[in-house]
């Protein structure tokens, strides 16, 4: 069973639980050759915390010491591991010597037999450089031999494995029918050969395209990924667990892991670590130790470095700022930054899943931020859901105070009293001075020196929206003309421009019926309820700039705006609970709308679409259809509340 507990985008961190206990994801598994403990399993467990390793079922079986050991007291036992335990196949034995001898139901049988927590299905390794026909072919038959899997795996959790090559075609559609069936975890696999030969780019698509079949309810393990330096991007994506062989194999060939890449001890020049492995220890005491204790510290120092990587990524993860931390680790290797770059082509993929807000604020690292969905998001509900207040626009350069309406306040006044719309030319493109406070536009830090590729990009896009938005006259901030007399209230600007960009032009006008009310801030003058018509409809936020949407305000929407717009309907049996304001779980919704991102306002309504309460969604649609635990919506009041 898994649950998603946070997220950011595709990232998750989620509770999956086994028969054997419950893993926090993400998580890493040590791969563990039961024929060479580099570390032994006791110690990755107590010393290092991993509550869940992969070892290779394949070797077991056919070594009779260990096949015979391993049926008589159990895997478990005889590693000495009290975790979760996931067993290969001898897939990538296959790939690395040819043929194996077993069949897929003996192995699946075999891991059965010793108690393994999670089997995986004997599949095909999927090469890089096969054709579309032969990997489509070998397709089918990993696809057979999984429905037979999931036929006899009985208690056992199995591993369907993802296969398909390079071809994206392939990946989703193998995704797509993995999904279907009844395994519990979904690895990507055959991409050991993408990542040795630094082929980043081609990973994203592999990992991309598989996403978009996968079943949200599973957990999704990207085989043979354990370096540090790729576990950010990868997380980001959207994978859950991962597993490393490389700890250990490197460190038998005097190769140790950092953040920045993997080097060889003899080309060294000084052993920069803090680690509890190498503190206290120099390069030449290291060179100079006994190999199989120099080969063991090296493993632990290359442990050390993935568990330290993986908790900042978690840590990012829970702030909000992954995106962040992928852009700063992809810099590390340029075949790194080619795969953050090939991310751009997956824009609305990933859009489906960023939140409408974070709590803190978006870090500009470079021209690639511009590639994240939070910043295409803006500038398409710009497009479609902004009315400007007047026909002419007067363009002002970004000052990097923030919100702009502060730095500029007497130059908006003059621009307004004169008929022009304020807008500043930034890096996000163009801001509308009545947009400015929101989320992401005012908790955002760019560097003050732009680069000519994003100063070049803001003005080509601010002009393009000059033009879609109807404006008939643009001038530059100085050319405002003297003396203007136009009335205005910039308070109710901003306040229906917010309810537009949030909530959609049609839901906006429902919430804005006249005599409209707005209640202030007597501290920083920045508007917090909207009374509309005697209601108290809205009530905005300090921290992002967007409304909380109140039950008055659902009312009004539901009545103009058709469904499903803004609604999760639940059923019967939810019903008495989330109208006393209880969360809304997956299993008892039973439509949503397509269009409900992560933190945005939803209406919460019963089957017949009469509003029971308000609240922030967790999920996205197709989550809260697949997903069998865990929180749907966050139900801030229901409707026997007010």
């Amino acid at each position: 069973m898994f649950e998603i507990i946070r997220r950011d985008g595709l990232a998750r961190i989620g509770k999956f639980t086994t028969r054997s206990g419950t893993i926090e994801t993400p998580a890493l598994l040590p791969v563990v050759n039961p024929k060479i403990c580099t570390v032994p399993p006791r110690e990755l467990y107590d010393r290092f915390g991993f509550k869940a390793l992969i070892t290779n079922s394949y070797i077991i079986r056919n070594t009779p010491a260990l096949k015979e050991k391993a049926q008589e007291v159990g895997l478990h036992e005889m590693l000495d591991f009290p975790g979760v335990i996931m067993t290969d196949s001898g897939t990538f034995q296959s790939h690395m010597y040819g043929e194996v001898e077993v069949t897929n139901e003996e192995i699946v049988e075999f891991q059965k037999s010793i108690g393994t927590d999670i089997g995986t299905v004997l599949d095909i390794f999927t090469e890089p450089d096969w054709s579309h026909a032969k990997t489509k072919a070998s397709l089918e038959t990993t696809l057979e031999r999984t429905q037979k899997a999931c036929e006899i795996k009985g208690e056992m959790m199995i591993n369907g494995v993802v296969q398909g090559s390079i071809y994206t075609d392939l990946r989703e559609y193998s995704a797509s029918r993995m999904a279907t069936m009844d395994v519990d975890v979904h690895p990507i696999g055959g991409v050991v050969p993408l990542m040795e030969q630094y082929r980043y780019a081609e990973l994203v698509d592999v990992v991309m395209s598989s996403k978009k079949g996968l079943n949200p309810n599973r957990p999704v393990h990207l085989f043979g990924a354990g370096h540090p330096m790729i576990l950010a991007l990868a997380t980001l994506m959207g994978c859950d667990l991962f597993d490393s062989a490389s700890y250990a194999k490197f460190a038998r060939d005097d190769r140790i892991m950092f953040l920045d890449g993997t080097f060889r001890l003899q080309d060294m020049q000084t052993l920069d670590c803090q680690c509890p492995a190498c503190r206290g220890h120099t390069l030449e005491e290291l060179r100079r130790m006994e190999k199989g204790k120099r080969t063991k510290l090296i493993a632990e120092h290359n442990l050390y470095q993935i568990t330290q990587e993986l908790a900042l990524v978690k840590r990012y993860l829970r702030e909000g700022r992954l995106w962040e931390l992928a852009e700063i680790r992809c810099r590390s290797h340029p075949a790194l930054l080619d795969g953050l770059r090939r991310l751009k082509e997956y824009q609305d993929q990933m859009e489906l899943y960023d939140p409408i807000s974070r709590e803190g604020a978006v870090f500009y690292t470079g021209p690639e931020s511009r590639n994240r969905p939070v910043y295409k998001r803006y500038l398409d509900r710009l497009g479609t859901r902004y009315v400007p207040p007047t026909d002419k626009a007067a363009l002002f350069p970004d000052c990097q105070g923030k919100p702009y309406s502060r730095p500029y306040a007497e130059q908006f006044d003059k621009a307004r009293r004169a008929g022009y719309t304020p807008i500043v030319v930034t890096p996000w493109g163009p801001v509308p001075a009545e947009l400015d406070e929101m989320y992401p536009l005012a908790q955002s830090l760019f560097p003050s020196i732009p680069d000519e590729e994003t100063e070049t990009e803001s003005e080509r896009i601010a002009f393009q929206f000059l033009s879609m938005a109807g404006f008939s006259t643009a001038v530059d901030c100085d050319s405002i003309p003297e003396g203007g007399d136009v009335e205005y209230d910039a308070d109710k600007l901003r306040a229906k421009a917010v309810a537009r960009y949030q909530f959609g032009i049609e839901a906006a006008d429902a919430l804005f019926r006249e005599p409209v009310e707005l209640v202030t801030s007597r501290k920083t003058g920045k508007i917090r309820n909207v009374i509309s018509d005697g209601e108290h409809v809205l009530s905005m936020r300090a921290g992002d700039g967007l409304y909380t949407l109140r039950m008055e305000g659902a009312k009004r929407i539901v009545s103009a705006v058709p469904a499903p717009h803004m609604r999760v309907a639940v059923s019967d049996d939810a019903v008495p609970f989330v109208s006393e304001g209880k969360n809304v779980f997956c299993q008892f919704v039973i439509s949503c709308d397509p269009e409900t991102r992560p933190m945005e306002e939803v209406i919460v309504t019963d089957k017949d679409d009469r509003p029971i309460a308000t609240g922030r969604a967790f999920l996205i649609e197709s989550e809260m259809r697949q997903m069998k635990k865990g929180m749907a919506v966050k139900v801030r009041s229901g409707s026997d509340d007010e």
